[in-house]
């Protein structure tokens, strides 16, 4: 740990995303914040001046493909919070290299919160049917069984393999579907983006197509959690690991699942075309099966549709138990997103007519 003296150097990725904007402000409003000195790495020098001037972040302008700033960022930092990209090896190894430098230089055993995702079980079930496997976070051997081409999973094993060679500590946050829209100082002055990703792409493919669409019988269910609640868990995480780190999950078992309720992906896209056929702008409520196609031109590519219609549930047992993590949003508060959405959507639309 650095000199009581000392700040604490923080280096923060991602911070004008959904999810990063949600956890920057958590740490900025730590009770210790005055002792933090918080560097974020964003691409948009307007939004690095904002961040410099309105909330006492020290922002460098530059990419997650600048591979010898993120190493330099990163060897200054006794603390990261990567928050940016979850399936970049370059940008992981950049980042390790540099908390490797520091602690051959100093000694010190830095830390870093990496947030990854829960797609490495994925199961490409083509919405076709509901999966009984639920993954819990305190099941080791379940991650130690996932295969390096499992979304996510070869960064994620560049950050534990790091840990077991003693120079740094990782913790792996793993949120599932975030929704909800991000709330905050750092949305209101529009340095990190607000809608989820979720819902506003489904809302979207239902208006150009008419209705809503899903693979198979869109039957598959997904893990949910609101991006405060993720937020929430990983300030704590970020709280915890910074005081105390002698008792707590890290490396190999330090995975922190979020969630907090399921929804089927009928169920979402029904919901969204209920709304979206009572604003007028799509003919029918009813989802109907997405052609090869149309999952290509919706999603990009086949493997994104599959990721969506497959099944991928959990339990985050992990930070509930060691952390006292309780999420305060229920399922529920997705279907006012929804109704958001698309309310957002419609107007939009009528507009461009």
């Amino acid at each position: 740990m650095p000199a009581i003296s000392e700040k604490t150097a923080i280096l923060f990725t991602g911070a004008t995303g959904y999810i990063g904007g949600s956890v920057l402000q958590k740490i900025l409003q730590h009770s210790e914040a005055n002792t933090f000195e918080i560097t974020a790495l964003v691409r948009d020098a307007g939004k690095a001046q904002i961040l410099e001037t309105k909330f006492g972040v020290k922002a460098v302008v530059g990419s997650m493909e600048e591979l010898d700033k993120l190493t330099e960022l990163a060897e200054k930092a006794h603390i990261v919070v990567q928050v940016a990209n979850a399936d970049d090896d370059s940008m992981m190894s950049a980042l390790l290299a540099g908390l490797r430098k520091r602690h051959e230089k100093t000694g010190d055993v830095p830390i870093l919160i990496h947030t990854s995702g829960v797609g490495s079980w994925a199961d490409g079930a083509g919405g076709e049917y509901a999966s009984e496997r639920v993954v819990s976070d305190l099941d080791i051997e379940t991650f130690d069984a996932l295969p390096v081409t499992a979304a996510h999973r070869s960064v994620d094993i560049l950050a534990c393999k790091a840990d077991s060679e003693g120079y740094v500590r990782t913790y792996l946050v793993l949120p599932s579907a975030v929704v909800g829209y991000g709330e905050g100082p750092l949305y209101e002055a529009g340095i990190s983006k607000r809608p989820s990703v979720l819902v506003p792409l489904l809302a979207e493919i239902a208006a150009k197509r008419g209705r809503p669409g899903v693979m198979g019988s869109g039957k598959n269910i997904w893990a949910i959690i609101h991006v405060e609640d993720n937020a929430d868990l990983t300030y704590r995480l970020f709280s915890a690991a910074l005081t105390d780190t002698s008792t707590l999950a890290h490396g190999r078992e330090g995975y922190y699942l979020t969630e907090n309720g399921e929804v089927t992906l009928y169920e979402l896209c029904k919901a969204i075309g209920t709304a979206l056929v009572a604003e007028g702008v799509a003919t029918g409520a009813e989802p109907t099966v997405l052609t090869p196609e149309e999952r290509v031109k919706y999603f990009g590519a086949e493997a994104y549709a599959s990721l969506f219609f497959s099944n991928v549930r959990c339990r985050a047992d992990r930070g509930r138990r060691d952390l006292g993590w309780t999420p305060k949003h229920p399922k529920e508060e997705i279907w006012k997103e929804v109704e958001d959405v698309v309310k957002e959507l419609a107007n939009k639309l009528k507009k461009s007519v």
